[in-house]
């Protein structure tokens, strides 16, 4: 009988649990500043597609960073990476605190965008790092297990988001009968209320800053085993063998997609509950409960994925969530948001099961091929824009009109759904050609 290979090597596993702390750290990231779409929105008076460049802000980090953090980490080291996304990340939260002083909804933008070169540091060091941790048939069950510690740190993210964010906003606040005070109010009053919740928004970032460069100090201090890079980089080369990749071409284009309809379900959940009569604070639970299914489907998968092929898997989970957006589109009332929620199981899979296929058998091209699947979270920052837009169709509101008899909030999740159907098409093609897994 052929015993199955290691999923992490003894020798590897401590450097394995300090790369895999890096996921819940972004993860926390990404779900503090989700909920801030809605937040800034109200404080600044803006309308969607305004409050949706928060979103464009974060993501877009992403792009323009991920291929300069490949150079760094191929001319250096994991570690020094890993380092250098830590001071950025640090550093881009605790601008956060002049932002609020200025006021300055651009400030709090550019203090996002920097906060997320670091992230993308992270990220490009972290995936393959966990990637190479192993025997390669184990490849993408490994980086589905660190990646399930993502949504806790994502659940940490969005708890302090409503705890000390959106319950504390005063410009939340709503009289007997329902209706927010906030834009009654004549200018000065607005005026003091807004300068006191830019500092509610400030004080979470500033905090997290000083964790991070705490989190820095302690990588430092620790030795970790990895290969320092010095030799030539042969980006031209590696260019033309990647782009005549087709399944990695095609992966990262996929990628694209299903991070762009993750970000657009987990932050349009507050638009969408709030014309169901639920307030931003309140519909944080369903926030919650959506990160709660997709940690339940992450580790549910890491099981499977020892009897199905990943390939395989994507295509059944992408079908899952076709279905569940419709629903969200379609079904009345709170159906609607319980499906909205049941897309978070479906997409439990995406993002590392992607990644794993689209760097199958890239070897060392998988350095800057890694890269390019970061910048590809781009995605998240396009897309959320684009669904704003078609929220504004009618006003500034989410139900001002409707289209196919629904309102534009439910209509314009059509939008992830498309996404779906290009995983969807990804995965079937892949099937023909990816051996992973069983």
């Amino acid at each position: 009988m052929t015993q199955k290979p290691a999923l992490i090597p003894k020798e590897l596993l401590l450097p394995f649990i300090l790369i895999t702390s890096l996921f819940a750290l972004w993860g926390f990231a990404n779900d503090i500043t989700n909920p801030m779409v809605a937040a800034f929105k109200r404080v600044l008076e803006l309308n969607n597609t305004q409050a949706s460049w928060v979103q464009m802000a974060f993501y877009g980090g992403y792009f323009t960073m991920a291929l300069p953090a490949a150079f760094f980490i191929k001319k250096y080291s994991y570690k020094t990476g890993i380092l250098l996304g830590l001071a950025l990340y640090g550093f881009g939260a605790l601008l956060f605190y002049p932002a609020a002083a200025w006021e300055s909804y651009g400030f709090f933008l550019a203090s996002l965008y920097i906060l997320t070169f670091g992230l993308a540091f992270l990220e490009t060091t972290a995936n393959p790092y966990i990637l190479s941790m192993g025997p390669e048939a184990t490849a993408t069950q490994r980086l589905n297990l660190a990646q399930a510690f993502n949504p806790m740190g994502a659940l940490a993210g969005l708890f302090v988001a409503k705890q000390f964010i959106l319950n504390a906003l005063q410009s939340n606040a709503t009289d007997a009968d329902g209706n927010i005070i906030f834009s009654s109010l004549d200018e000065s009053a607005k005026a003091v209320i807004r300068t006191a919740d830019l500092m509610v928004i400030r004080n979470p970032y500033v905090m997290l800053g000083l964790v991070v460069i705490a989190i820095l100090v302690i990588i430092a201090l620790v030795k970790m085993p990895e290969t320092k890079e010095n030799g030539r980089v042969e980006f031209k080369a590696t260019m033309n063998r990647l782009l005549k990749n087709r399944n990695f071409v095609e992966g990262t284009f996929a990628q694209m997609f299903y991070v762009g309809a993750q970000i657009m379900v987990w932050t349009y959940i507050y638009q969408y509950a709030e014309v169901l009569g639920i307030s931003n604070a309140e519909a944080v639970n369903y926030g919650y409960t959506a990160l709660i299914v997709f940690l339940v489907g992450r580790w549910i998968c890491t099981f499977l994925l020892r009897y199905i092929s990943p390939t395989k898997l994507l295509g059944i989970f992408s079908v899952l969530a076709i279905i569940f957006t419709a629903g969200a589109i379609f079904l009345p009332g709170m159906n609607g948001l319980y499906s909205l929620v049941a897309i978070s199981f479906a997409m439990s899979l995406m993002f590392p099961t992607i990644y794993g296929i689209a760097l199958d058998g890239l070897g060392e091209d998988s350095k800057f091929a890694a890269a390019y699947l970061v910048m590809a979270i781009v995605g998240g920052a396009i897309m959320p824009t684009l669904q704003g837009m078609i929220m504004d169709i009618g006003g500034i509101g989410y139900d001002d009109t409707l289209i196919l008899g629904v309102p534009e909030v439910n209509f314009s999740f059509i939008l992830p759904l498309a996404c779906f159907v290009m995983v969807l098409l990804f995965s079937l093609r892949a099937q023909k050609v990816v051996r992973l897994g069983s």
